[in-house]
């Protein structure tokens, strides 16, 4: 009987150990599904690339160099709560980890994982041994003197390098802007200026002008007609027919109007998306579409290319970045070149060499936040040189949930196309093409100094 009670209360504790355990991995799949849920992010599809959105490697063909045009990751919006951005909503914005402008925690762990997965591709491509120790010649990291670039390369080069204590190169005092990176017009004339302002319009302005439902869109997000801002006047209805460019000798272009300040509010809801887990929480208790975060996003997109895209300012503020570009990808013994600036600096990049449109699938940003413009080198099975571009980028999904990166669970990856110069059957350009494109959008600024000095003198 003993011996019967015994084996009874043994089946009886495994029977209800059983039952615990399986409570418990119900318990956390209701978890993590409801944490997805709350940040919006559906939870079969948080980790996944879309559909199409290709690789990095190239089958059949030896990758020999890469130099990589990247973008900050996650900062905080550029203006704090003292501004105009904090009376304009009666709503409290988003609590930054970090202070205006400079990168968030949230950008340096996603910084990071980026880092990882090319140091995984890398070394898949045998470019990079294990445990890679390079020379001062072979690897550079290279970023502007601001603090969200300068960590952001900090962070990326650790999950890159990570025993290797590479050191990160700048140029420029701290919170100053390198001239290299810095998107500003080192030629102005009169004529120049006519014709570069008729250019963004008859480019741009039919977009400027299509804004609206935009622009009362995001008015309606953060409540605007409630806010402090609203109530003494300081803070008007955006419109569609005030901006004013001014183009200026070593500054920036700047637009005035609607335009800039919705395309601060623009900014600083899609940042505050992205690292807000609660995505009504993030359109201040609105439930939004996909499609209508992109129509907010679209407004800085706009407004980045109304500033930086149009061909004669592209090839003006982006001169000293296409130099560093070909001065990396011509460089004796060089390996691998990452080179951290702006969103300003990828889209006048892709501008100035003639970027075809293209699409990101899963992104709600042209230039999305820490994408990279990977400028790669590669020998094929024919014994010839050639040379790929692609926009290497993080999902929303990816922004919001995290996942570790690797390549299986990789980031999305679109090849860019240029007008002019046509790939081969499998989509790469001779490397002799890619370099004349590059070195013509290069002298390109030498020719509109000499058209546009020659009109000064006339």
């Amino acid at each position: 009987m003993k011996k019967d009670t015994s084996k009874t209360l043994r089946g009886l504790l495994i029977a209800v150990s059983l039952i615990l355990v399986c409570v418990l991995i119900v318990q956390c799949l209701f978890w993590a599904g409801l944490f997805r849920n709350n940040a919006g992010i559906p939870s079969d599809t948080a980790d996944a690339v879309p559909a199409g959105v290709g690789s990095l490697s190239r089958e059949g063909y030896e990758l020999e160099q890469v130099v990589v045009l990247s973008r900050h990751n996650i900062r905080s919006p550029l203006s704090g709560s003292g501004s105009a951005l904090g009376t304009i909503t009666p709503h409290e914005w988003f609590a930054w980890s970090s202070n205006p402008s400079e990168l968030s925690l949230r950008g340096g762990v996603l910084e990071t994982e980026m880092g990882q997965y090319f140091r995984k591709w890398l070394e898949a491509e045998s470019l990079f041994p294990e445990n890679y120790h390079p020379t001062a010649d072979e690897v550079r990291i290279y970023a502007n003197s601001k603090q969200r670039t300068i960590a952001t390369a900090e962070y990326f080069v650790s999950g890159l390098l990570p025993t290797a204590n590479t050191p990160i190169e700048t140029h420029a005092e701290y919170d100053t802007m390198d001239p290299v990176f810095h998107p500003q017009l080192t030629f102005v004339s009169p004529a120049y200026n006519t014709d570069a302002t008729a250019q963004v319009w008859e480019l741009y302005g039919n977009a400027v002008n299509d804004l609206a439902d935009n622009y009362e869109l995001i008015a309606d997000v953060i409540d605007m007609e409630q806010s402090e801002a609203w109530k003494d006047g300081s803070a008007t209805a955006f419109v569609t027919d005030d901006s004013q460019l001014t183009l200026e000798l070593g500054k920036e272009p700047v637009v005035k109007g609607s335009l800039k300040t919705a395309c601060s509010v623009s900014d600083a809801l899609v940042l505050q998306y992205f690292e807000e887990p609660d995505a009504v929480k993030a359109a201040f208790g609105h439930e939004l579409t996909d499609e209508q975060w992109q129509e907010i996003s679209e407004i800085k997109d706009v407004y980045g290319d109304v500033l930086f895209t149009a061909p004669l300012i592209a090839a003006n503020v982006a001169h000293p970045l296409l130099q560093e570009i070909e001065a990396e990808l011509t460089a004796d013994g060089r390996v691998f070149t990452f080179l951290c600036g702006h969103d300003s600096n990828v889209g006048s990049v892709l501008a100035a060499l003639g970027v075809e449109d293209y699409e990101l699938p899963g992104a709600i940003e042209k230039t999305p936040i820490g994408c990279k413009l990977v400028f790669s080198r590669w020998s094929g099975p024919d014994g010839g040189s050639y040379c790929t571009v692609d926009m290497v980028y993080e999902t929303v999904d990816q922004l919001r949930a995290a996942p570790l990166l690797d390549l299986a669970q990789h980031p999305a990856i679109v090849p860019m196309r240029f007008a002019g110069i046509a790939p081969n059957a499998d989509g790469m350009y001779a490397e002799a093409d890619f370099i004349n494109l590059l070195r013509s959008s290069i002298a390109e600024y030498d020719r509109i100094v000499a058209t546009y000095d020659i009109a000064n003198a006339a």
